[in-house]
């Protein structure tokens, strides 16, 4: 869905939205200072050190998702990799600070203020003297010229991913001297620090060629404290270097090196000393922090008792050398082998071997056993011990994790009904499990347009209401959806389903399918069984001791953090864990998934039951959960299980249906076949630009589609647009701030988009690396990071203070 996007604002910022109708909404007013934004909730944490301390050379590896495959931050298919190098190597005109708001870039801008309102808004940039390309050539006004018609929107063919606020621009010049450039808007553009950064050379923004082709490969021209040395995409590399016409503080390092390491491969890399900073998941944050603390080593012993001991202590700490359940490792094998003689010995009679024989037999496997496993705890030792080099850094990312309710078809089409879901939940307890063990702060999220610390947030959340299971059953008995109505037995031949979202069993070879021979799970004969393949969560047909038991066996979880895995962290930040959208996925025009009918494939175990599901219609109250399944997707199936379990308690069966990570978004979510899901979403610093696409009323087209833009649910408010329209066209920031706050309001009361929990944020990172880590907000200042000097020390981890 993590995972920040490219640059603060080059990824398109997504998430759900629905109608609000007409509504009697508290706290609309959106009024307040400036002083609910509040502090971020966790500071950034990067082993903070002056640059004193830090010594001069030294080559940093960091992993990452993927070697872009471009490195132009305004093409469809950008990626985080995009971002993290324009960072590096490009100019931007504004940077996000710790508190995620925008601030000037001294390196580039001296100042850059609006000099007139009428009859026209005029920004004057007035450019750092020393800013120069690194060809030679001044930054300057031909520069800013080039960008804006390239992402104008005027001419189609430049390949552009978006246009938003180039496109309010009438005339770019020069003004009094050639470090002074005047930019006039044909209309107001209240977000104007968001344009410009990053900012890239003429070269390559000039011409519609260079713009599509011209920096896909590499960069040729830069102008930041690094430039592009070499991209290798066998090793899956990207070379960064001092940039010799650097004018600012010098780079530290000599050399950053970026290279594609897989998520759950992250571990191993840092441990054989291939990389020195990984965004991590929580899963191998306890691994890295469980090496840092140390463990007791392996039990003595002899003997079978010893050999059972030391089998024990291995699997505990995840080591098992067979690669099998506890009869399938080595002095399992050994022990069934030797009975297996034994029994037929006695059934048969055989004096083929004798009792000594076969005790030799059982004392060589044993041995053998013992042996491959303390090679293998070996192994997990030196493992552990170079883990010890590296410690987590653990901020909260500029990102939250939503519930998305598709307002489009079924029962979440009536407002009354997305209400009593969002009234069901307890977000303090999904934040709580989530980011309590992380060691983080555990807040719910209260805005849908900034996050704590930004300067449009407030917490909005009461316009819709705290958790009341009460409230939340008679809003659903408001609706018509009766406990214990009648319910019409489905018809197997039409595929007819229950009320949620409408599919078709899915079949033919690409169709999911059990394996041959597979058993069910141990108390999935308990689970009622739907007929596409997928389990329904809220079907009573459990006795209570069951869903005791099930209900128990899910809230242990065996040891798994709530939020496990990489959190949809893709290249595009929309692959899978975490639930990132990939950038530039617009929804389709005619909703064609919808209109075929399809389904996702398969499956996921119930995890509770209510007394009573309800009915209406003749149609029980069902909604299909889609989530990801890929490697990762753990944390997500995680939090799905108790949101559905709070959905229970008020009757609302929940079919937890996991699809491909690939399918996810671009077949489900883009396309609007789903009831509920859960994905992620980057903050931004100017919401007025970034969140209306998002949030927009689908408007239908010439050809009878409906122009939906970003909003994935496809149900948006006029009240909403406007709300939106007027904070770009005002130049008082106080009225913007307002003007958003109240269109966060409005959203919350539509219920279409529940906030949970703001994402958090690990980093492995060599003890002696500075200046780097989990940055938050704050883009990070590459100058400035390095390796410590020996001798000197770095400020704490906020998080351990």
């Amino acid at each position: 869905m993590s995972h920040d996007g490219v640059g603060p604002r080059a990824v398109t910022r997504s998430v759900a939205f629905l109608t609000a109708g007409v509504l009697a909404v508290p706290l609309l007013t959106g009024c307040g200072s400036s002083d609910e934004a509040g502090r971020p909730l966790a500071r950034q944490d990067v082993a903070r050190a002056d640059r004193a301390s830090v010594a001069d050379g030294g080559t940093l590896r960091w992993a990452v998702d993927a070697v872009p495959e471009t490195f132009n931050a305004f093409q469809s298919d950008a990626d985080q990799t995009t971002a993290q190098v324009a960072q590096a190597v490009l100019p931007s005109m504004f940077r996000m600070d710790a508190n995620g708001r925008p601030q000037r870039d001294a390196d580039y801008l001296e100042s850059a203020k609006v000099v007139a309102t009428e009859p026209k808004q005029v920004v004057l940039y007035k450019l750092n003297q020393q800013a120069v390309w690194s060809d030679g050539r001044e930054i300057g006004a031909a520069d800013f010229a080039a960008q804006w018609r390239a992402l104008s929107g005027k001419d189609s063919a430049y390949w552009t991913a978006r246009n938003a606020g180039y496109d309010r621009i009438e005339k770019i010049e020069r003004g009094a001297n050639d470090l002074e450039v005047k930019v006039t808007f044909g209309r107001t553009y209240a977000d104007w620090r968001s344009l410009f950064s990053p900012l890239y050379p003429k070269d390559v923004m000039g011409t519609p060629d260079s713009f599509n082709d011209g920096a896909r490969r590499t960069l040729k021209v830069t102008a930041g404290p690094f430039a592009v040395k070499k991209v290798d995409r066998k090793k899956k590399q990207v070379g960064l270097t001092r940039n010799p016409r650097w004018w600012g503080k010098p780079a530290k390092l000599s050399e950053i090196v970026l290279t594609a390491v897989p998520r759950d491969e992250r571990t191993s890399a840092l441990a054989a000393g291939k990389i020195d900073l990984a965004e991590i998941d929580p899963s191998d944050a306890q691994n890295v922090d469980g090496a840092a603390r140390g463990t007791a080593g392996p039990p003595a012993g002899t003997g079978p008792a010893g050999l059972e001991a030391l089998r024990r202590w291995a699997l505990a700490h995840g080591i098992d050398p067979a690669g099998g359940k506890d009869g399938d490792t080595a002095d399992g094998k050994a022990r069934g082998k030797s009975a297996g003689k034994a029994d037929d010995e006695s059934d048969e009679q055989s004096d083929e071997q004798s009792d000594d024989e076969a005790d030799d037999e059982k004392k060589s496997s044993g041995e053998k056993a013992r042996a491959k496993l303390t090679a293998a705890i070996a192994e997990w030792q030196s493992r552990q011990k170079a883990l010890r080099a590296f410690e987590v850094r653990r901020s909260l990312e500029p990102a939250y994790t939503q519930l998305a309710l598709n307002g489009a078809q079924g029962p979440l089409a009536d407002e009354r009904v997305r209400r009593a879901v969002a009234r069901a939940l307890d977000r303090k307890e999904l934040a709580k499990a989530v980011l309590k063990p992380l060691g983080l702060p555990a807040e719910p999220v209260g805005s849908h347009l900034a996050l704590a610390g930004q300067d449009a947030y407030a917490d909005s959340s009461g316009a819709l209401g705290d958790q009341d299971t009460a409230e939340a059953q008679a809003l659903l008995a408001d609706a018509g959806w009766v406990a214990g109505g009648p319910v019409k037995e489905k018809d197997k031949d039409k595929g007819e389903k229950a009320a949620g979202s409408a599919g078709k069993k899915e079949s033919g070879p690409d169709a999911e399918k059990p394996e041959k021979g597979g058993k069910p799970e141990k108390g999935e004969k308990a689970r009622k069984k739907d007929d596409d393949g997928t389990y329904i969560v809220g079907e009573d047909d459990k006795a209570a001791g069951d869903e005791r038991h099930d209900a128990a066996k899910n809230e242990a979880g065996g040891h798994r953090l709530a939020q496990d895995g990489k959190q949809y962290r893709q290249p595009h930040r929309g692959g899978a864990p975490g639930a990132y959208a990939p950038k530039g996925t617009a929804a389709p025009h005619a909703d064609a998934a919808l209109q075929a009918g399809a389904a996702p494939k398969g499956t996921a175990a119930p995890v509770a039951a209510p007394a009573k599901a309800l009915a209406k219609d003749g149609k029980a109250l069902d909604l299909r959960f889609v989530l990801p399944s890929g490697p990762g997707s753990q944390s997500l199936e995680a939090v799905a299980e108790r949101i559905a379990k709070m959905l229970a308690k008020v009757g609302i069966r929940t079919e937890i249906t996991k699809v491909s990570d690939a399918s996810y978004f671009k077949d489900h979510i883009a396309s609007g076949d789903y009831d509920l899901a859960l994905y992620s979403w980057p903050a931004s610093a100017f919401p007025a630009t970034d969140a209306r696409p998002i949030y927009a009323k689908p408007r239908p087209a010439a050809d009878g589609s409906l122009t939906v833009e970003q909003n994935y649910t496809r149900v948006g408010t006029d009240q909403v647009d406007q709300l939106f329209a007027q904070a770009l066209a005002t130049l008082d920031r106080d009225e913007a701030r307002s003007l958003i706050r109240k269109a966060d309001s409005r959203i919350w009361a539509a219920a279409g988009s529940i906030p949970l929990y703001q994402r958090p944020q690990l980093t492995a990172v060599r003890k002696n690396v500075v200046n780097a880590g989990a940055f938050g907000f704050q883009t990070p200042v590459y100058e400035n990071m390095g390796f410590l000097k020996k001798g000197a020390k770095a400020a704490g981890s906020p998080a351990r203070k």
